[in-house]
């Protein structure tokens, strides 16, 4: 895979100033129909700049999908030859398997459900009979618990934004558009549902391919990955290593926490940080790990 020169590269750790702009996130087109906690939809512009140095590679792999904003973002702008993503979550992947393969029905059922406080706690509390329901639950369980968190414990939202409760992050007709979009891209998009672990193995020979690796965030004690995903528990070291032996060129992002920068130390990866803001608005650093030289 040839390497860009004229692209600016990421930020070096010991430039960052208190002052870095953060992303505002309406300047980025929204793509994922879910909410996500963690997504990267602030990420995008680095995620832009680090594709352009990579001349188009093979296949964009994201073994740690979610959302998939930075899949949906690479395979609607032609960035990679192809794009293969990869979640774990089985509700989560009901969502991708059926917007993939059979999203008009889905875009039938978002556009026929009423939000009412009876409807969703039937619609929460039933056992879906096959993927396409359980599909729809997820998409029903994401825009109305509080902060769309799905994981276990997870309540729903009350007053919600303007005093709207439930409905007030139901947009069934900007859903609708954003899994036609999705579904128009279909052909650059391969899902898997499974161990993101096994997907980065799949691909770590290929020389062409590029890794784009956003784990839930439990390094360094944190507890944030935990209360938030289903499946959270990660082996870092060993990402860590896995990583340190792909032959193709790596993006990963992560918490800021002296754990995750010994692990990177260790393996003589680069380090850059952006800014971002979390769901309080409160401004933080978060780190970017690559195989590539930083300024």
């Amino acid at each position: 895979m040839s390497i860009s020169t004229d692209t600016p590269p990421l930020l070096d750790l010991q430039c960052v100033r208190p002052n870095l702009r953060v992303v505002n996130v309406a300047s980025v087109r929204q793509l994922s129909p879910f909410r996500y906690p963690g997504g990267k939809t602030w990420l995008v512009p680095e995620i832009r700049r680090w594709m352009a140095r990579l001349d188009r590679p093979s296949v964009f792999v994201e073994p740690f999908a979610g959302g998939a904003i930075a899949s949906l973002t690479v395979a609607a702008e032609h960035l990679a030859k192809r794009v293969v993503f990869c979640e774990m979550d089985h509700r989560v992947a009901a969502v991708w398997h059926t917007i993939l393969e059979d999203g008009e029905w889905l875009c039938q059922r978002i556009q026929g459900f009423e939000v009412s406080t009876s409807n969703v706690h039937l619609l929460l509390d039933g056992d879906p009979e096959d993927r396409r329901e359980l599909a729809f639950q997820t998409i029903v369980r994401n825009r109305v618990q509080h902060g769309g968190i799905m994981a276990p414990g997870a309540s729903l939202m009350k007053a919600g934004e303007n005093g709207k409760g439930l409905r007030s992050r139901w947009y069934a007709r900007t859903l609708v558009r954003r899994i036609r979009a999705i579904q128009a891209i279909a052909d650059r998009l391969h899902f898997i549902e499974g161990d993101g672990f096994e997907v980065v193995q799949q691909y770590q020979d290929d020389s062409e391919a590029a890794f784009f690796v956003d784990p839930p965030y439990t390094a360094g004690g944190k507890r944030a990955g935990r209360r938030l995903y289903t499946h959270s528990e990660i082996d870092h070291e060993r990402l860590f290593a896995l990583m340190a032996s792909v032959r193709g060129h790596f993006l990963m992002t992560y918490d800021d926490a002296d754990e995750v920068l010994a692990m990177a130390q260790r393996h003589g990866f680069c380090v850059a940080t952006v800014p971002m803001k979390n769901t309080h608005h409160e401004k933080k650093l978060e780190l970017l790990i690559t195989d590539l030289p930083l300024a």
